[in-house]
């Protein structure tokens, strides 16, 4: 801080904590202070003031300190199409490529369909491997020749190994959790695990052999907690499977990396990523090594991503991209916003790579090495994270280690029960999906991509000797409300009219429009197009512009104040029209009377709003 920094800050008073909370105190006019504090998955507290941290925790670096690696997506299954459009990313700011295999994690409705030397040498064409450019292999159980076919092309193009940064991303547990099986008993494949690796090790490639990849747990609904806990379990996996194979710990620890989904939530996000280098190094000390730091690989999140209202994924992506970069990857891949539909065109996947080039050189959030080192929300949230995936980790081991939980079931399990949490919120919009179950476009066009959503290429067969557990497939929040909002559309099609509600609108325009607009939102999310009635305090014309709407369900929206002057009759004029009956807001002491009046349903913040839609499409149709 320079001098004149310091006379100005002295000109100021500092306020204390205990002077923030007596206003705080004045503000909620008697309320609980725990209102605004609100609390993860986990269960972890997030306080909404944070003093500085009086002890920063160990720094949170990259590898290689500065920028991270700014990765392309490649998954088109044409490989001619993929390579340019992998020239195009390079040439467009890209540091380097993520290819994407039907049946890998990250396949999300696309990804290459064959491993075969003349397509990964047509898909490589012209991409200087031999300059570093990263380049990232995810593993599929419909892949199984794509590393020995990589190095064949590497060992074509005449390139030695050590100096290209090729991740392989050897990941059989992190498959096995996906597609519920494993292809032999763990005692044998960590044999087939571990020959495999070290024949790349060998061969002198460095940059992610092995590839402990946790974002099978978020893309199930898992929590952070859990993400870490995996990532952990599958890391000393992966360890132990090398060492018992012939490797020494310090070559076993150079072989694997970690991966991670960032997601919108950029508080826990950064916390995440930081955790995750402070744990993977308690892992190293506890194996008797120096910590060095991990390589860390991050994608933006599959979980979050809507077909509905599409363009707001590219928000969603600049925040975890933000979250990761802060928190420290090495590597990011966004996601493009239109991947719900399927493979990316060029100007997706434009987006997709400009939202890290101007976080990169315009915002330069890479500038400083783990920013928020020190900030004392940022170090608790660290920390609590740290604790509590310590202790969910020696929870799988304490069960036989990753393997013999999965094969249990019991790590599937919490992870199902925080995910069900999750869709609870969801249903109820206390965890907020912007175009899906918060402020939906009902008129929304769609968006072009190359190659459809193709749910077969997120599936792989088990073979015979398979060994069965349960999977954790990846579902999107938003997936319900796009099923009603679907739904919605087929009927459109079929009957060229959308189901519709009756806003029934009460008294002034001030006094029914917050609950209108509330209604309208609500209805609009499930794909029932909302009407707005008249300014009118007859129940005849009420009832009368009801019947010409030509809805069938009707809604009343107005203040508490003219609820209690005007609901009933206008109810049952509208009833007696044939509507099936809504009203927004609480009801409070007029339940009863509305009831009578012939009230059906009830909508108000916190109620179970998916659960409410489904019915009332069924009834709007």
């Amino acid at each position: 801080m320079s001098a004149n920094e310091t006379a100005i800050a002295g000109v100021f008073p500092q306020p204390t904590e205990e002077q923030w909370r007596k206003l705080v105190d004045k503000a909620l006019k008697g309320g609980s202070f725990d209102a605004l504090v609100s609390r993860t998955y986990d269960g972890a507290a997030i306080a909404p003031l944070y003093a500085r941290a009086k002890e920063a925790g160990p720094r949170a670096l990259r590898r290689t300190p500065g920028r991270w690696s700014i990765l392309g997506r490649v998954d088109l299954a044409d490989a001619e199409a993929a390579n340019r459009l992998a020239l195009e990313d390079l040439e467009g700011g890209a540091d380097g490529l993520h290819i994407v295999f039907a049946g890998s994690q990250g396949a999300y409705g696309a990804g290459l369909t064959s491993d075969g030397d003349g397509t990964i040498a047509q898909l490589l064409a012209n991409i200087r491997l031999d300059y570093g450019i990263p380049l990232l292999v995810e593993a599929s159980p419909r892949a199984a020749h794509a590393a020995a076919a990589v190095m064949r092309h590497v060992d074509a193009q005449h390139i030695d190994p050590s100096i290209t940064r090729i991740s392989f991303g050897l990941d059989p547990l992190g498959l096995q959790a996906l597609h519920g099986f494993a292809p032999a008993p763990w005692t044998q494949a960590s044999k087939t695990f571990a020959e495999a690796a070290k024949t790349i090790g060998r061969a002198g490639y460095k940059a992610g052999v092995a590839v402990a990849d946790a974002r099978v747990v978020h893309a199930a609904g898992g929590s952070e907690t859990q993400e870490l806990a995996f990532a952990l379990a599958a890391g000393v996996a992966y360890l132990r499977a090398l060492t018992d194979n012939g490797l020494d710990i310090e070559t076993a620890r150079s072989l694997v990396a970690l991966r991670f989904a960032a997601d919108a939530d950029e508080f826990m996000g950064v916390a995440k990523f930081r955790a995750a280098r402070r744990l993977w190094a308690r892992v190293e000390d506890a194996c008797g090594l120096a910590p060095a730091p991990v390589l860390i690989f991050a994608e933006t999140a599959w979980r979050m991503m809507s077909r509905r209202d599409p363009w707001n994924n590219i928000l969603r992506g600049t925040l975890a991209t933000f979250s990761a970069a802060v928190g420290g990857a090495d590597t990011i891949t966004v996601l493009p916003f239109t991947q719900p539909f399927g493979a990316a065109d060029g100007f997706a996947r434009r987006l997709a790579r400009d939202t890290q080039l101007v976080l990169q050189d315009e915002s330069h959030i890479d500038a400083v090495d783990d920013p928020t080192s020190g900030a004392g929300g940022f170090e608790a949230l660290t920390d609590d994270l740290c604790a509590r995936a310590w202790a969910a980790f020696q929870e799988i081991e304490a069960e036989g280690g990753l393997p013999a939980a999965l094969e249990k079931g019991s790590f599937q399990g919490r992870v199902a029960a925080t995910a069900g949490e999750r869709a609870k919120r969801v249903a109820r919009a206390r965890e907020k999906v912007i175009g899906a179950n918060e402020f939906p476009d009902i008129h929304e066009k769609a968006l072009d991509v190359l190659a459809p959503f193709d749910a077969s290429r997120q599936t792989a067969e088990a073979p015979a000797s398979a060994v069965r557990s349960a999977p954790l497939p990846p579902r999107r929040l938003a997936e319900p409300f796009e099923r009603l909002r679907d739904d919605s559309d087929a009927y459109a099609q079929k009957t060229g009219r959308r189901p519709k509600v009756f806003l029934a609108n009460l008294g002034t325009v001030a006094a029914f429009t917050a609950r209108a607009n509330f209604a309208k939102n609500f209805f609009e999310a499930g794909g029932i197009e909302a009407v707005f009635g008249p300014e009118t305090e007859s129940t005849i014309e009420l009832a009368a512009a009801f019947r010409e709407s030509g809805a069938k369900i009707a809604c009343l929206c107005s203040s508490d104040r003219i609820y209690a002057d005007v609901a009933a009759p206008a109810a049952i004029a509208l009833r007696g029209a044939g509507a099936r009956l809504y009203s927004a807001g609480r009801p409070g002491e007029l339940e009863e009377t509305l009831r009578n009046a012939g009230v059906a349903e009830f909508i108000y913040v916190g109620c179970d709003m998916y659960d409410v839609l489904q019915h009332a499409l069924e009834e709007a149709k």
